[in-house]
């Protein structure tokens, strides 16, 4: 594998920061372009802080100029759009999509996805459904490469304190032998390295990886 730039959507995110770090130490990685709205005190000799309005199509399509892979690990939670389904899927639904559609017109063959386990177009929950709609979306872009990440709950250490979330993993994690392996909670970390790992493969078409993929894939 020669060396390749690579976009990062959601660095600062548990998942995403876990992947910036993979990706800053691997010599597999000349470039890392971080796509963000804020600026980041981050600095590395291989990395490029790439300022972009996501509303901005051309700001966006700009900043993936020459990128050979796209990550996107953007998410948000109902608690920070404050009940606001419509911004909720402003961020979960067109950041992903319009950075996929912009990247494949600047000739990006290869974008690797966070999701969700339970993603479903067709389901009745709005969380299920837009993830599930997310990857409809992805599909019909047409890339080389599409790699999706179904992982359960998320275990890790997070900047913002998530309830349910932590109340999951302290219930799971000392029961997880009891719990099937697609529900079983996940280490970010672990879904940082399957998405390291899905990257390097160089695979043609599209690959939906399960809980269980992933936690093998990032161990």
């Amino acid at each position: 594998m020669s060396e390749k730039t690579v976009a990062l959507l959601g660095a600062t995110g548990l998942t995403g920061s876990y992947l910036l770090e993979l990706l800053l130490a691997d010599p597999a990685f000349s470039t890392i372009k971080l796509l963000t709205r804020r600026p980041l005190e981050k600095t590395h000799t291989k990395l490029e802080i790439k300022l972009v309005d996501f509303s901005d199509k051309e700001s966006v399509k700009l900043a993936l100029e020459g990128t050979d892979i796209i990550f996107c690990c953007i998410g948000t939670t109902m608690q920070k759009v404050k009940g606001d389904k419509t911004l909720y899927r402003s961020i979960d639904f067109d950041i992903p999509v319009h950075a996929a559609r912009l990247g494949k017109e600047t000739g990006c063959e290869n974008f690797i996805h966070m999701s969700s386990i339970g993603a479903d177009s067709t389901s009745k929950n709005f969380y299920l459904q837009l993830k599930g709609e997310t990857e409809d979306a992805l599909r019909a872009v047409g890339f080389r490469s599409l790699y999706i990440m179904r992982p359960s709950v998320l275990i890790g250490e997070r900047k913002e304190f998530r309830l349910a979330e932590r109340i999951s993993a302290v219930i799971m994690s000392p029961l997880s032998f009891l719990i099937p392996a697609k529900y079983r909670p996940i280490k970010s970390v672990n879904v940082a390295k399957a998405m390291l790992h899905s990257a390097k493969e160089n695979k043609e078409g599209v690959f939906i990886l399960e809980n269980k993929a992933i936690h093998e894939a990032g161990s």
